[in-house]
């Protein structure tokens, strides 16, 4: 395939804070990557369903309400009911280092914390995605 890699950047659940969203979001798209951005507050329903009718490769969920451990996995699992799994689902913001694993477990690929230069999650994103 000759396409841009399509990302999602999602902000699920009460979070009003889109800064960190908003820099991915631009480093993505200097990147080469088509960007598309849900705004703040969507459920992880409408993250799906968004991801879905936009064909992306990726998902970028941005999350700082501390909501992660119930949100994050319920994407996964919509995403996994949906037989949608080849898109790859990564996850930022404050995140406790000891809940990764378990947002691992439930599905989300990688998890960025803040401090996490960009280019690497350019690079885990171009290096993990799926394409046919």
């Amino acid at each position: 395939m000759d396409r841009p890699i399509r990302v999602l950047v999602a902000k699920p659940g009460l979070d009003g804070h889109d800064r960190g969203a908003k820099v991915i979001a631009r480093a993505l798209r200097d990147a080469g990557m088509e960007v598309i951005y849900t705004g703040l507050r969507q459920t992880p329903e409408q993250i799906v369903n968004a991801a879905i009718q936009e064909d992306v490769d990726c998902i970028a969920l941005s999350i700082l309400s501390g909501a992660h451990n119930t949100l994050l996995p319920r994407v996964a699992a919509l995403i996994k009911a949906e037989d949608a799994e080849d898109i790859l689902i990564i996850g930022g913001g404050v995140i406790p280092g000891e809940d990764i694993p378990g947002l691992k477990e439930s599905g989300i690929a990688e998890v960025f914390t803040p401090g996490t230069p960009t280019q690497v999650t350019i690079d885990y994103i171009r290096a993990n995605i799926k394409r046919a």
